[in-house]
């Protein structure tokens, strides 16, 4: 994890609980901030939490654009290996590429109770996509305008960057393909918030999630809110619904 100065409001959030678990993460630019009431309804509720700051993140753009898929990926299972270390069960949740991360993880640990992805990066980006960024790479462009704060409540911000690197979108399209094709080995319960107005991910990407799994799925759609729906209108549906899962699923 980089030394450089922590954004304020991007700090990691751990709380002690038990004997079930809960590992949070948050999305691609951003930061714990966005994820930090959804980790503390789950340690009201009792659950040990952790959610990290994943590396490149809540600090600098330019601190990002040394990381990739592999660190954060790599931060993601240390901070489930230390849960599963001292918890009977665990849950999992993530927005964005925090949700992502929370598939990646189910796809490689089928102990875990289930999870909980809001407005999951999933769907593979399109080709074309791909070969644009490639292109803007080869020509020496390094960044493109954020997509952080996209929140219809009018006030909310989210602690994340207003470029985004685009060596660290690459690495995360990369990731999509081989993700969509593991789905099937995900045989926890999932449930899934899905913004309809989402202008970061398309919704379909919820769609491709909830077709893929093998396990049971719950779905509940945000008409309200956009994609960092943590800290939109329904962020206290989001808080709710996922504690009653977490219980439900963990037995506890």
């Amino acid at each position: 994890m980089s030394d450089v100065a922590v954004l304020p409001g991007a700090e990691p959030f751990s709380a002690p609980g038990g004997p079930h678990g809960a590992l949070v993460l948050h999305g691609f630019t951003g930061s714990p901030q966005s994820m930090r009431g959804v980790a503390q309804a789950l340690a009201d509720a009792g659950f040990a939490v952790e959610l990290p700051r994943l590396p490149g993140h809540g600090t600098s753009v330019e601190d990002m654009m040394t990381t990739s898929w592999a660190d954060w990926s790599s931060a993601a299972e240390a901070a489930y290996e230390k849960l599963a270390a001292n918890c009977d069960r665990l849950v999992v949740v993530g927005l964005s590429m925090g949700g992502t991360l929370t598939a990646w993880l189910a796809t490689r640990h089928p102990e875990i109770a289930g999870i909980v992805v809001i407005n999951g990066f999933i769907e593979p980006a399109a080709p074309a996509l791909q070969q644009i960024l490639d292109m803007m790479v080869a020509q020496g462009v390094t960044e493109v305008p954020g997509i952080g704060s996209d929140i219809a409540l009018p006030g909310a911000v989210e602690v994340s960057y207003g470029r985004t690197p685009i060596s660290c979108t690459i690495s995360l399209m990369s990731e999509m393909a081989r993700l969509k094709d593991e789905l099937a080995a995900i045989t926890s319960p999932v449930l899934i918030f899905n913004s309809p107005q989402d202008h970061v991910v398309a919704p379909v990407s919820s769609d491709t999630l909830a077709a893929g799994v093998s396990g049971p799925v719950e779905r509940v759609t945000l008409e309200r809110s956009y994609h960092v729906a943590t800290l939109d209108y329904d962020r206290e549906l989001i808080e709710q619904e996922t504690v009653a899962f977490a219980r439900r699923v963990t037995g506890g």
